[in-house]
């Protein structure tokens, strides 16, 4: 049972910067994808959406669109970390962001969808005013 624990969020104007971190109870070098997901303020969980992702091996990465050019996720595999660098931020990028994980297993993509993830940090707010 992997844990995550995010940790980062807070406020920002827009056009600012922050950091997420998510810290794994144990390795996950190998064959893990590793996702942020973000669930807008009031929205049902249903309606969490995804961020970025990235392959732990191989570090193949994912953005959506509407991060792609703003947003970086990258790994520290001898931490146990994986982190969202977030510039240029906009209001409507305030969320809950939330880090998951899942063993993928040989293959060269990760899945983009809620359900294929295993396991789940708790969350952190990210408020962005203008």
């Amino acid at each position: 049972q992997v844990q995550l624990v995010e940790s980062g969020g807070g406020s920002v104007q827009v056009g600012g910067s922050l950091r997420l971190s998510c810290v794994a109870s144990e390795s996950i070098r190998i064959n893990y994808c590793m996702g942020w997901f973000r669930q807008a303020p009031e929205a049902p969980e249903k309606a969490r959406e995804l961020v970025a992702t990235i392959l732990t091996n191989s570090e193949i990465t994912f953005y959506d669109d509407s991060v792609k050019g703003r947003f970086t996720i990258s790994l520290d595999n001898a931490k146990n970390t994986v982190d969202l660098q977030m510039n240029s931020l906009e209001a409507e990028d305030t969320a809950i962001y939330f880090c998951a994980a899942y063993f993928r297993g040989p293959g060269s993509l990760c899945a983009r969808f809620v359900s294929a993830y295993d396991y789940w940090g708790r969350g952190t707010q990210v408020t962005v005013s203008s």
